[in-house]
């Protein structure tokens, strides 16, 4: 506590009186000012917008933006634009568009605005669960052509197989549609139906199915056992909710067949969910730590493996990466390198060694915002550096066996007689028994 100043002894005593009838009518005042500045802001209040200064700036007499907070300055030219402009605009439509510009103007890539059609997208990528059939869609001019059907979902139990093109949804035609319209038209309410028109190579009439929708977990993690080098190989599209159970479950698919070594594919994985990859690492090493995160205020939070989940690996283990593997996919193959679990080959990873939050709006939209920045246990900080024009400078994680993919071989992934990086990992782990 601070000193107070003491008054000498010289000075004039103040008079009392009138000091406290100026302090009441100055207070009598500012009362008066609030309730009427109230007043005109609760309108706003109500709306659950930022109030507007301009009523009170009136009040007072003010004419300019001077004094005005920041939110009241884009508030007027949101309000401008929009009653202003030569043509009629969605207030949505604006507001969308000012988030959107707000998080640009960062220059964080990973930070983001997300509508409320991409926030559940979002949310049930991270999930990896959805009201569907349990199909991988992609593009096709003759509208969405299936690149895997779950085997566990209602589509393959309908008959839908790989390579289906789907051309017409619910009696209607989806040819030329963007595939993420499709999605959306074949997705629904649990336990409603929906038609697809299915074309099929070598089946001259389209196929017709009415398939029942149900709850989807989407398959994460995918595996195959290479008979000849007796090799287990595990691919992971991603790190969400359900991938660590699903690691588990076919790893033991795997170990039946007495595997020599794995393979764990993490290319063109974006990453997923921390706390995911996390959960994974425990399987490898315990109460070890994964990455230290720093944020704004430069304090450090540590993420650790968990206890009691750590299993015996007793064969060689290598981690494809590429510079598409990123996230949590490069910090789960960075923890592997770091505690000498595995050994990386492949090409540089992304190197995102940012942490996001995803805020939630009140409209079902989300923010999607960068809080830290990780390092890997090694202290390692693998931030992506670009030149002028986006060009890869440095940062990820650089492979102990450095290979490149061999395009002019058309290589399908997963298949090591086309897939060079593949065959050049299950080399290095027949090298290592």
């Amino acid at each position: 506590m601070s000193e107070r100043t003491r008054r000498p002894a010289s000075w004039p005593r103040p008079k009392v009186k009138r000091v406290k009838t100026l302090q009441k009518s100055i207070l009598f005042g500012a009362a008066l000012l609030a309730c009427g500045a109230f007043g005109f802001t609760w309108r706003d209040i109500q709306s659950g917008q930022l109030p507007s200064g301009r009523p009170v700036s009136n009040l007072l007499g003010v004419k300019t933006t001077a004094g005005m907070t920041p939110e009241q300055v884009f508030k007027q030219a949101y309000n401008q634009i929009r009653y202003n402009y030569v043509k009629p605009i969605k207030a949505t439509d604006l507001k969308y568009a000012g988030m959107q510009g707000l998080m640009s103007s960062l220059g964080d890539p990973h930070t983001l605005f997300l509508p409320p059609r991409a926030a559940q997208a979002f949310a049930e990528d991270t999930r990896a669960n959805f009201f569907g059939v349990g199909a991988r869609l992609g593009n096709d001019p003759l509208g969405a052509k299936a690149s895997s059907v779950f085997e566990d979902g209602p589509a393959y139990a309908a008959g839908l197989r790989a390579n289906d093109v789907i051309t017409g949804v619910n009696g209607k035609s989806v040819s030329g549609r963007p595939v993420d319209e499709i999605v959306d038209q074949i997705k629904g309410k649990e336990g409603t139906f929906v038609t697809l028109k299915v074309i099929r190579k070598g089946v001259n009439d389209p196929i017709v199915m009415k398939i029942r929708r149900a709850r989807i977990v989407t398959p994460t993690v995918e595996s195959k056992f290479f008979p000849e080098s007796k090799v287990g190989y595990m691919q992971i599209s991603q790190f969400a909710e359900p991938t660590a159970l699903q690691f588990d479950k076919e790893l033991v698919k795997l170990e039946q067949n007495d595997i020599k070594g794995l393979v764990i594919d993490l290319r063109g994985n974006p990453g997923g969910l921390l706390e995911t990859s996390a959960e994974m690492l425990s399987r490898f090493v315990e109460n070890k730590v994964v990455v230290k995160m720093r944020g704004r205020d430069g304090r450090e939070e540590v993420v650790r493996t968990y206890a009691g989940a750590v299993r015996e690996f007793n064969y060689p283990i290598v981690a494809l990466i590429n510079e598409d593997s990123a996230s949590a996919a490069e910090i789960f193959a960075g923890c592997l390198r770091d505690y000498g679990k595995a050994t990386l080959v492949g090409e540089h990873s992304y190197g995102k060694a940012s942490v996001q939050n995803v805020f939630p709006l009140v409209d079902r939209s989300s923010a999607k915002i960068t809080i830290a920045k990780y390092y890997l246990p090694s202290g390692t900080f693998i931030g992506r550096k670009v030149d002028e024009d986006g060009v890869f400078v440095s940062g990820g994680l650089e492979p102990n066996v450095k290979i490149e993919l061999d395009l002019d071989k058309d290589p399908t992934p997963g298949d090591p007689k086309t897939d060079n990086q593949l065959a050049r990992a299950i080399q290095v782990v027949l090298e290592k028994q």
